[in-house]
C-alpha cells in the first residue's frame, strides 16, 4: 500500500469509528443489540488497525530512505507489537539476533524507485552489511513479486562474487538495462516501480545496536 493510500485508509477508518462512537452516545435509545454488535465490530477493528499502524511507526527506524525495526520479534512482546512488526515486514518475525531486515521503495532523496532510472548502492570500504552468516539484497516489484530478467537473478549478496573497487568499496548497479562491463554487480530492475530488501543473517553488534547504517540508493548521473 502506498503512503497516500495508507493515509486515506486510516482516515476512512477514523471517520467510521468517530461516526459510530458519536451516534452511540447521542442516540443510545435507538441502539439495538444487532446494531450494537455491528458497531462494536467496526469500532474494534478500526481501533486495532489504527493502534497497530501507530505502533509500527513508533517501532520503526528510518535512515537514508531505508526502514527497519529492532526487537519486535523478542519473546514476551505483546500481540500489538508483533502485529506492528508484521505490518512493517510481512512474513516471519525473527529475533534480531537471528536476522535483521531493511526495506526501501525510495532513493536517498525520497523519490520512488523506478526502472526508468539507474541507481547505485555504494558500500564504502568495510561497509558491507555486518552479518556473521550471510547477507542479501533482494529485488521485488511494487507488488512484492520477484522480477523476471535475463540472468534469472533476484538478489545479490555475500555469495555473488561481487567485484570490489580499487579502494575496497563495492557498488551494486540497480537498473533495468545491462550495465556493460559491470554485469557481476548488476541487480536487474523492472521497467516500473520497485522496492529493495536487505537481509543480514546472524547480524553483528554494529547492526543490532544501530551503529550500522545502510547507505542510500543513489540515482546514477
Amino acid at each position: 500500500m502506498s503512503g497516500r493510500a495508507f493515509k486515506i485508509f486510516l482516515t476512512l477508518i477514523g471517520v467510521v469509528c468517530g461516526y459510530v462512537v458519536i451516534k452511540r452516545f447521542v442516540s443510545p435509545d435507538s441502539l439495538t443489540l444487532r446494531n450494537a454488535l455491528i458497531q462494536g465490530l467496526f469500532v474494534g477493528f478500526g481501533l486495532a488497525v489504527v493502534t497497530v499502524a501507530i505502533l509500527a511507526r513508533l517501532k520503526s527506524t528510518r535512515v537514508n530512505g531505508w526502514i527497519t525495526a529492532v526487537g519486535c520479534g523478542l519473546p514476551g512482546n505483546s500481540m500489538f507489537t508483533r502485529a506492528a512488526h508484521a505490518w512493517i515486514f510481512p512474513g516471519p518475525i525473527n529475533m534480531p539476533q537471528e536476522a535483521m531486515y531493511w526495506k526501501t521503495s525510495i532513493d536517498g532523496v525520497g523519490h520512488t524507485l523506478s526502472g526508468q532510472h539507474e541507481y547505485i548502492l555504494h558500500f564504502p570500504p568495510g561497509g558491507l552489511p555486518p552479518a556473521e552468516e550471510a547477507w542479501s539484497l533482494t529485488m521485488a516489484d511494487s507488488k512484492e513479486r520477484f522480477v523476471a530478467n535475463s540472468l534469472n537473478r533476484y538478489l545479490v549478496g555475500d555469495r555473488s562474487d561481487l567485484v570490489a573497487n580499487a579502494d575496497g568499496s563495492v557498488d551494486v548497479y540497480i537498473q533495468n538495462s545491462v550495465p556493460v562491463g559491470r554485469e557481476r554487480n548488476w541487480l536487474p530492475a523492472p521497467p516500473g516501480d520497485f522496492r529493495l530488501w536487505l537481509r543480514a543473517y546472524i547480524p553483528s553488534a554494529a547492526a543490532l545496536d544501530g551503529r550500522y547504517m545502510v547507505p542510500p540508493v543513489i540515482k546514477a548521473r
